[in-house]
């Protein structure tokens, strides 16, 4: 039984071994499953590639970025001296806040002076203006009265030339009288004569002498009555001369108050330029009342914005000057970011484009739009920008500032600051 057992036996070499004969088809079903594993990862890392490709592509970034915002520098715009300082560094203070008391008594002083010189101008433009019709009135009633002045004074002297006239017509009369009496005089004196030798020879009677002796006199009287109208005619020319003259003289005086009163129109000329320079003063003085009520406003200085103040270089005791800066006040309503992209990241970038950023100092994430993008490169913008030489030039990329605005209700906590660092995401597909 041994034997056939044994002899029934198929030979070692012929017959399988149990380990070996379920080995092969595990076998290919590995390599099976190793192929379709291989091939679902390359899907995957192709399309991961792919994703990564258009997620990577669809936005630029930049770590050279920070929070901007104005600073806004306060400084004095008067001297003074320093009362009160009621703010310090880091200290919130809202628009309009007191930051600083100058002393105001040299600019109260200066207001008062510049009020007094502004009602003194005033006074003296009311009175200019006064002056304006009342010359005009006044020269014209002059002028009224110098030409009846000279209407008079033509008819003294046509009257005083008409005595004068009348006055030398008696006086010819009168010399006539006086050689018509002296002839008559004569006349009788040779009859005296001839009857005092007829008396003398008793050829006539005594009473004819005497009766021609009575008559010589009274022909002298007469003579002698004539040569006083003479002298009175001669007194009486002299005197219409005189009327004459003084009628002359007139008329040149009313020629000159003529003359003098058609000089009423440069008068009120004259008149009305000093009422306009008496107004010209009083705008002056009234903007140097203006200039003085500024100065003493600015006694106070006061916040233009609401921020923090930093930089405060100013205490109680200092002397400021105009122009002189005492404080900043930084505001943290009106802040935006600004970010630096080199040239090749701008192609696709441009105004409205959506950005996500984060900030170094806080663990959140803010978002904005793009607003608009440099006019030109840092490099140039600063203090000393680049020259390249002819033959030297080094190509170096350029980064342009690009300017992003938060969006609103992004720092209603005011944690942003100017000067934090920031990392933007441009969308720009």
């Amino acid at each position: 039984m041994a034997d056939v057992t044994t002899a029934e036996r198929p030979p070692a070499s012929t017959q399988p071994s149990d380990s070996l004969r379920p080995k092969a088809p595990r076998r290919g079903l590995k390599r099976l499953v190793r192929a379709i594993v291989f091939l679902v990862a390359l899907a995957a890392v192709a399309a991961g590639s792919v994703y990564a490709w258009k997620y990577f592509s669809a936005y630029e970034s930049t770590d050279d970025a920070q929070v901007d915002g104005n600073i806004n520098a306060i400084s004095a715009r008067i001297n003074g001296y320093v009362l009160d300082v009621p703010v310090d560094n880091e200290r919130y203070v809202k628009a309009g806040d007191v930051l600083a008391r100058l002393d105001p008594k040299d600019y109260t002083v200066a207001l008062a002076q510049a009020e007094a010189d502004l009602a003194a101008a005033e006074a003296n433009l009311q009175s200019s203006r006064t002056d304006v019709p009342v010359i005009s009135t006044t020269t014209s009633s002059v002028l009224t009265s110098a030409r009846s002045g000279k209407v008079d004074a033509e008819a003294a002297l046509a009257g005083a030339q008409r005595q004068l006239s009348a006055a030398r017509s008696r006086l010819v009369t009168a010399q006539a009288n006086v050689r018509e009496a002296e002839a008559t005089y004569k006349r009788i004196a040779d009859d005296v004569v001839r009857y005092k030798m007829l008396l003398d020879k008793d050829e006539i009677a005594q009473q004819i002498y005497d009766t021609a002796l009575n008559t010589a006199n009274a022909a002298k009287a007469t003579v002698e009555a004539r040569q006083a109208t003479v002298a009175e005619a001669e007194d009486n020319i002299r005197v219409a001369q005189s009327a004459v003259d003084q009628a002359n003289a007139r008329m040149a005086q009313a020629d000159a108050a003529i003359d003098a009163a058609l000089t009423a129109p440069q008068q009120v000329a004259i008149s009305q330029a000093r009422a306009n320079t008496s107004q010209a003063q009083v705008l002056q003085k009234r903007a140097v009342v203006d200039q003085a009520r500024l100065n003493l406003s600015y006694c106070t200085i006061v916040a233009p914005v609401s921020g923090i103040v930093e930089k405060k270089s100013v205490e109680v005791g200092s002397n400021v000057s105009p122009g002189q800066e005492l404080m900043a006040v930084v505001p943290l309503d009106d802040i935006w970011v600004t970010a630096d992209f080199k040239e090749a990241q701008l192609r696709h970038m441009k105004a409205g484009q959506r950005v996500t950023f984060s900030v170094d100092a806080y663990g959140r994430e803010y978002t904005g739009r793009v607003t608009g993008i440099g006019g030109a490169s840092g490099s140039l913008l600063s203090l000393l920008p680049p020259e390249n030489a002819t033959g030297n030039f080094v190509k170096v990329v350029q980064r342009l500032p690009v300017r992003i605005d938060i969006d609103p209700g992004q720092n209603e906590d005011h944690r942003l600051r100017p000067g934090m660092s920031v990392e933007p995401n441009v969308y720009v597909r």
